[in-house]
């Protein structure tokens, strides 16, 4: 059976009596998980399992979980199988009918929801937006009509940058920032997108590892002008199938009816449609 087990001081009772109990426990790193199970006084095989060697791993594992063995997979930090290779782990266990349950820990993305005061009825976990500020704003901009709060990764010397992006493209939105969650130095900022990209502008990129959590569009609708004003923007730089997917995202209006709306520009405009 696998395992996927939350690594963090405060585990629950059920987590130590199934790591105290299994054939083997398969960690990203072998120190940081032997001075958690010193601290319980756990004494169980590691194996490392992680980015760099899961390709090759992951038969290894798979065939001692064929042979009756059991495993349990912790992480260094947050939630096994979130942003984290152990997701492939468990798909190919549970493609062979191999038996899989979740112990769950602490979880950064689902603390930072909790701490934001943003509505939590309806969220998405979007995990890290690109890196590079013109992917990024393709994201953001698919990212701009969801109806549910925002929850993302970012790394700290890039937070300044990405909610200045953020403030420009999503409009004024009530967001959060929370650092080091769960930890000794946890804190939470909380402001609309624009004063907390003007905050950390400022102050430098904050120490530790980062979540942003940004609250829902509002419910007004975009008038025709403002379609039209973006589609004659658009297609001054982009092709018409481009230039209508920008502006839909971006306005959160039906990809067809915008491009419909492209083609008549681009022919009155003698571009065709490209």
């Amino acid at each position: 059976m696998a395992t996927p087990i939350g690594n963090a001081a405060d585990l629950t009772l059920r987590a130590l009596s199934v790591l105290g109990g299994v054939d083997a426990i398969v960690c990203e790193d072998t120190r940081v998980t032997r001075r958690l199970l010193t601290i319980h006084g756990i004494d169980r095989p590691l194996l490392t399992y992680h980015e760099h060697n899961a390709a090759r791993m992951r038969p290894v594992l798979l065939e001692r979980l064929r042979g009756g063995q059991s495993l349990a997979l912790v992480t260094d930090a947050g939630t096994p199988l979130v942003s984290d290779p152990g997701y492939k782990l468990v798909r190919e266990a549970v493609a062979e009918g191999l038996a899989v349950t979740a112990l769950p820990g602490p979880s950064a993305p689902m603390a930072a929801l909790v701490l934001s005061g943003l509505p939590t009825d309806r969220f998405l976990f979007a995990g890290f937006l690109p890196p590079k500020a013109g992917a990024r704003a393709t994201a953001l901009a698919e990212l701009r009509p969801v109806r549910a709060t925002l929850v993302l990764f970012e790394s700290a010397q890039r937070l300044p940058e990405m909610l200045a992006q953020a403030a420009e493209l999503l409009g004024p939105r009530e967001a959060a920032v929370a650092r080091e969650l769960t930890k000794l130095f946890e804190e939470v900022r909380r402001g609309p997108l624009d004063a907390l990209a003007a905050h950390y502008a400022a102050a430098g990129p904050p120490k530790g590892e980062v979540v942003v959590v940004i609250g829902p569009p509002g419910e007004e609708a975009a008038a025709p002008g403002d379609m039209e004003a973006a589609l004659r923007d658009a297609l001054g730089r982009l092709s018409v199938k481009d230039a209508a997917a920008e502006v839909a995202a971006a306005l959160g209006l039906p990809r067809r009816e915008v491009y419909a709306r492209a083609l008549e520009l681009a022919k009155g405009n003698g571009g065709g449609g490209r």
